[in-house]
């Protein structure tokens, strides 16, 4: 009866990986096979000017199997480009969190700062990142703060006004159960405020954490240094079109898991909460 068991327990987990990898992994795994396929028949053919697949995998090898060598100065790894791009973000990032958030609470508890504040900040979150890269320059009078600002100004936006119309949308219902129980301002913030917003927030969160991530690859084309920004400009100038497809890719794997972090985190958060 034991064995009988453990067999059926094991096909059932057997079955459950089968079905996991037809459902989710198979389609992704197919379309990108197909792109590929295409890309290398494209880009085969003579006059065409962007490598094929096989191409940069070839020619970006040792890039792709030393990402953390370092050579002193600017000639580092792939690895540490990135990491080096993404200190940045941590920084800026966070930056926007906290100011965001706190901005986004402001603007919808009062009606006062909403009519004061939410004219100024649509028009402010209109203006191009990289517009604010020479006023930085200008004001840090460094590259690196400069980037960081970038950051935060470009990650800022997303997070208040989602924040802002989160704690808006707040039930009438919660607010008069806070008024019964008599909670002061903290009690209400992290007991019903913020539990309540969240879903909200978190979605002005993962917009900000893209953002950000845009953000850092293209001011760094400007401002120079170690980053993967920099190091698809570089590459563009030393005309190795390999380099800057691999850059490329990574790129987008990164981006994609920091938003994979921000989005599982406010799941986990955000559990059970309905609004």
């Amino acid at each position: 009866m034991t064995t009988t068991t453990f067999s059926d327990d094991f096909f059932q987990r057997l079955q459950t990986v089968r079905d996991c990898l037809v459902h989710r992994a198979l389609p992704p795994v197919t379309v990108i096979l197909g792109l590929l396929i295409v890309w290398q028949i494209l880009c085969s053919r003579e006059g065409a000017h962007l490598p094929t697949p096989v191409a940069v995998v070839q020619e970006t090898w040792e890039l792709i199997i030393h990402p953390f060598y370092d050579h002193g100065g600017n000639d580092v790894g792939m690895g540490w480009q990135i990491l080096a791009s993404l200190k940045r973000v941590a920084y800026g990032y966070s930056l926007a969190v906290i100011a965001g958030v706190s901005l986004g609470v402001l603007v919808g508890i009062s009606t006062w700062a909403m009519r004061g504040l939410d004219p100024v900040f649509q028009v402010l979150r209109t203006v191009p990142p990289l517009a604010w890269l020479p006023i930085a320059l200008a004001g840090f009078q460094n590259n690196n703060p400069s980037a960081i600002f970038v950051i935060f100004i470009t990650a800022i936006w997303p997070i208040i006004i989602n924040t802002s119309v989160g704690v808006r949308q707040i039930p009438m219902d919660y607010r008069n159960v806070a008024r019964v129980i008599r909670l002061n301002g903290w009690e209400y913030f992290h007991r019903i405020m913020l539990p309540a917003a969240a879903p909200y927030i978190f979605s002005g969160l993962r917009i900000g954490i893209g953002l950000s991530w845009l953000a850092i690859v293209a001011a760094e084309m400007l401002i120079g240094g170690v980053g993967i920004g920099f190091f698809i400009w570089d590459a563009w100038n030393a005309s190795l079109i390999s380099d800057i497809v691999l850059a490329l890719v990574y790129v987008g794997i990164v981006g994609f898991i920091l938003d994979r972090i921000v989005a599982r985190i406010g799941q986990q958060l955000t559990r059970g909460v309905t609004v």
